[in-house]
């Protein structure tokens, strides 16, 4: 199956970018069975969509944090796949039977902030369920019963998939059941569908696929489930190169989503394959946005040759999110990558404000006569 050309087919392509809101899926939820299950904080709705009638239940839920937007646009692409009305489609309706949240945190969302209106992450809220978000997804989790949990989620530009140098565009975590993080059957379900998905992604983006770190925290929503005897896989979409607005990545979300479900499909999952999970590289925070090498500095007359990085902030404004480099670290760089690196080869480094680098100073600065950084990047 050519996944690829699949997601070019039935891309939802009304939505797009990373400020992603009800406002802007609302419109989609009329393809589907949809069901209001519960409200925000702010008494927002939260949509349940049913698909299918097969015998196999996968339950997913997305933007469980406000600003992680990438799942849910592979979410909708997903769900236009299996409204294709195609012998593939038609074969993992009759298959499986899907319950998604496309939009857990409606408010978070609006807000564009990782917790809900009340300030709490609500993958920390997996026990005490003080928040209405949180009693919702457990709820639909009990009345559903699913066989296979996915929780959705992006990640920042920081992660690389171990050492390499290559970015963690998509990576995956069958999260640990207890604290000594042993292996039981239903983790190893887990583990055999990323194992799939992974052997997949290898062939479009090789080396950038990373393993999350398996540190068990029952607060957290995937340690939960798994701890429930439900398979639970967590999916992180990541950074691919110059791809900001994470639409190459929502494509690769996507394509694991159908090659792990089509594995599921076509096998009993009672292999052992955690010898092959163990050799997808750990999740490392390795990336810096942008590194700037060779620069000349001169503090109080002395001049020295210096690296420093900037790391973009995501700013929400006028309903749109944008980028603002700022300065993050200066030296201690020797195990980091940039995603843009420049090497300014001892050119001096000059600035309207100070003279030299601050930490979380904006990237706006020249390297000698030449070299004009606007926004961290070069600008001539």
């Amino acid at each position: 199956m050519d996944y690829a050309a699949l997601h070019q087919k039935y891309q939802e392509r009304s939505i797009s970018g990373r400020y992603l809101t009800l406002n802007h899926i609302e419109p989609l939820l009329s393809r589907c069975q949809t069901t209001v299950v519960g409200q925000s904080i702010l008494g927002k709705p939260i949509y349940q969509l049913l698909l299918g009638n097969g015998k196999t239940k996968i339950f997913m839920w997305s933007q469980m944090h406000g600003n992680e937007s990438t799942t849910t646009k592979a979410l909708f692409d997903f769900v236009n796949f299996l409204h294709s009305d195609t012998p593939e489609s038609q074969t993992l309706l009759n298959s499986f039977t899907f319950c998604l949240l496309p939009m857990v945190n409606p408010d978070g969302a609006a807000a564009y902030t990782r917790e809900n209106a009340n300030g709490v992450d609500l993958n920390r809220d997996a026990q005490n369920l003080t928040q209405p978000e949180s009693v919702v997804l457990r709820q639909v989790f009990e009345t559903f019963q699913p066989h296979y949990a996915y929780n959705l989620h992006d990640q920042r530009t920081i992660f690389g998939a171990g050492e390499s140098g290559h970015p963690a565009t998509v990576s995956f975590l069958a999260p640990a059941f207890n604290e000594n993080r042993d292996m039981n059957e239903t983790r190893i379900k887990a583990i055999d569908v990323i194992v799939a998905m992974n052997s997949c992604l290898q062939k479009v983006i090789p080396n950038q696929v990373g393993r999350f770190d398996d540190g068990f925290n029952l607060n957290c929503i995937g340690d939960t489930f798994q701890s429930l005897n439900v398979p639970t896989i967590l999916f992180e979409a990541g950074h691919f190169q110059n791809d900001y607005e994470r639409e190459q990545t929502r494509k690769f979300i996507f394509m694991a989503l159908l090659s792990g479900i089509n594995y599921l499909n076509e096998n009993d999952v009672v292999s052992n394959k955690i010898d092959d999970y163990l050799k997808i590289p750990q999740n490392k925070v390795v990336f810096y946005d942008f590194v700037y090498k060779n620069v000349k500095i001169n503090y109080d007359g002395n001049e020295k040759i210096v690296n420093f990085a900037a790391q973009y902030k995501e700013v929400l404004k006028d309903n749109k999110v944008g980028f603002e480099a700022r300065i993050a670290q200066i030296d201690h760089l020797e195990n980091y990558f940039g995603h843009v690196t420049v090497n300014a080869r001892g050119e001096a480094y000059q600035d309207n404000e100070s003279g030299f680098p601050n930490i979380e100073q904006k990237a706006n600065f020249s390297l000698g006569k030449n070299i004009k950084i606007v926004n961290g990047l070069i600008n001539n």
